[in-house]
C-alpha cells in the first residue's frame, strides 16, 4: 500500500517541479545607482572605439589584474605611503575593464549571459579576497575590520545571486549605490589617508580607515538584512503553498 501511495505521489511532485521551473523568469539587469546614466554614455562611447583585437576577455582579465594590483599596492603601502596613489590608478583600470567587458559583448553582439555571469562573479569574488587582503597586511586598517568586509561583500554577492535565480532580477546597485560609487570612494578616502592617515573623533585617537571599515561594514550588514527580508516576504507572497486534491491524499 505504501509503495502504491509513493508511486501515486511522485508524478505529482515531477508535475509540481516542471511548473515552477516554468514559472522561473528571465534574468532582468536592474542598476539605478548614482552614476549609471553618464557611465552607460562613457562605455558605449569607449566601446565604439576599442579595437577589434581587445575583446570582452581582455577587460575582465584587465579588471581582475587591476583589483589584484590595487591589493598589493595596499600592502606595499605599509612601507611607502605613495603605493597608496598606486591604488588609485589601479581602481580606475579596474572601473575600466569590469565594467566595459559587458557592454563591449552588448555593442558586438557577441554576448554569452551564463558564462558572462559566471566568470565575472568569479572573478569579483578573487579581486574581493585581493582587495581586502591587501588592506589588512597595509597597516591603515585592522585586520578584522578588513575580514569583516570581506565576509560581508561575500553575503551580499550571495543574496544578489540567489535572487537572481530566483526572481530573475539581477541588482547592480543597492540603495543607489553600485561598483562605481564604492571606487570612487574608496579613491577619495586614499587621497584623505594619503595626509591624514588618523582621526579624532571625540578625543580619541583612530585608525581613517578603520572608522570608515566599521561605518562601510554596518551599512552592507544592514542592506543585507534588509533585502534579504524583503526577498523572502516577495517570494512568500508569490509563491503561496496551495494544497491540491492529490496531495492531500498523500
Amino acid at each position: 500500500m505504501a509503495s502504491g501511495m509513493a508511486k501515486f505521489c511522485e508524478p505529482v511532485e515531477e508535475g509540481a517541479m516542471r511548473k515552477s521551473q516554468q514559472r522561473r523568469p528571465e534574468m532582468r539587469r536592474v542598476q539605478e545607482s548614482w552614476s549609471a546614466r553618464p557611465e552607460k554614455l562613457v562605455l558605449l562611447w569607449l566601446a565604439a572605439r576599442i579595437p577589434q583585437w581587445l575583446g570582452p576577455d581582455h577587460l575582465t582579465l584587465l579588471g581582475l589584474a587591476a583589483q589584484i594590483g590595487a591589493g598589493a599596492c595596499y600592502a606595499l603601502a605599509s612601507r611607502n605611503k605613495y603605493a597608496l596613489l598606486g591604488v588609485i590608478a589601479c581602481l580606475a583600470l579596474n572601473w575600466l575593464g569590469d565594467s566595459l567587458d559587458g557592454t563591449l559583448a552588448r555593442v558586438r553582439y557577441q554576448l554569452r549571459p551564463r558564462y558572462g555571469f559566471y566568470v565575472d562573479h568569479m572573478v569579483d569574488s578573487f579581486g574581493a579576497l585581493a582587495l581586502m587582503g591587501g588592506l589588512a597586511l597595509s597597516g591603515y586598517m585592522h585586520p578584522w575590520i578588513a575580514i569583516g568586509l570581506l565576509v560581508a561583500f561575500l553575503m551580499l554577492s550571495i543574496q544578489s545571486y540567489l535572487a537572481t535565480y530566483a526572481l530573475g532580477e539581477f541588482h547592480l546597485s543597492f540603495w543607489r549605490f553600485g561598483p562605481t560609487e564604492l571606487r570612487i570612494l574608496l579613491a577619495v578616502g586614499n587621497m584623505a589617508l594619503f595626509w591624514k592617515p588618523r582621526v579624532h573623533p571625540f578625543g580619541g585617537d583612530y585608525k581613517l580607515f578603520d572608522i570608515g571599515g566599521a561605518i562601510g561594514l554596518a551599512g552592507m550588514a544592514v542592506m543585507l538584512l534588509f533585502f534579504t527580508a524583503k526577498n523572502i516576504g516577495r517570494l512568500y507572497r508569490e509563491e503561496r503553498p496551495v494544497p491540491s486534491e492529490s496531495s492531500k491524499i498523500c
